[in-house]
């Protein structure tokens, strides 16, 4: 699948979105990716997914375990497991602590995991992701994501795998072009996705 192809499957499922967007991180964009109406479609999660897989093998080779940030990771890290034949787990927060592997999951001794994210803006909750995996006793090999849409920037301590890598150029509130702080902005969770 190419970069062209995943971005078709994007806007196919009116996942790619142009606007005005405040992002999680806190960021504006011109460009919101709702990956959400990627993964409300099965067959297309695992198309895009079975992609991911494919890179990730080309890559780093065998996989036994994919770890994923809760709750946005978990669909296409289970997917992505699913089609490298490997076990699927992920890192959630307890209120006011950082990510953690809990419910008795773990990487045992000579596992090799990868973490899987959606899509990678800053790399901030891929880095807490990976910050968790530290003290298990398997290795954690490297990260991949559907969207990288840092242009290749962001800096997650371990190689990335993207699908697809875009340039989407994000400001902060007080630093905003002209023509985007003309329209309005909307926080992604606050509407309906294309189509309900």
């Amino acid at each position: 699948m190419t970069s062209d192809d995943v971005l078709a499957e994007f806007r196919s499922a009116g996942a790619l979105l142009e606007g005005h967007f405040v992002l999680s991180s806190g960021l504006h964009s011109a460009v919101f990716l709702q990956k959400m109406a990627i993964f409300t479609d099965p067959v297309r999660t695992a198309r895009v997914c079975a992609a991911l897989a494919e890179r990730i093998t080309d890559r780093y080779g065998r996989i036994d375990y994919v770890v994923s940030p809760a709750v946005g990771g978990i669909v296409p890290g289970y997917e992505t497991a699913r089609a490298l034949g490997a076990k699927a787990i992920f890192v959630e927060r307890d209120p006011g602590k950082p990510f953690t592997l809990r419910r008795g999951f773990q990487i045992p001794k000579g596992a090799r995991a990868v973490m899987v994210e959606d899509i990678v803006t800053t790399g901030l909750s891929s880095r807490e992701c990976l910050a968790a995996l530290t003290e298990e006793p398997g290795e954690v090999v490297g990260a991949a994501c559907l969207i990288d849409r840092s242009g290749g920037k962001a800096d997650l301590g371990l190689p990335l795998v993207a699908l697809v890598t875009l340039d989407i150029p994000n400001y902060p509130a007080d630093q905003l072009p002209p023509e985007l702080a003309a329209i309005p902005a909307v926080k992604p969770g606050s509407r309906a996705l294309p189509g309900a």
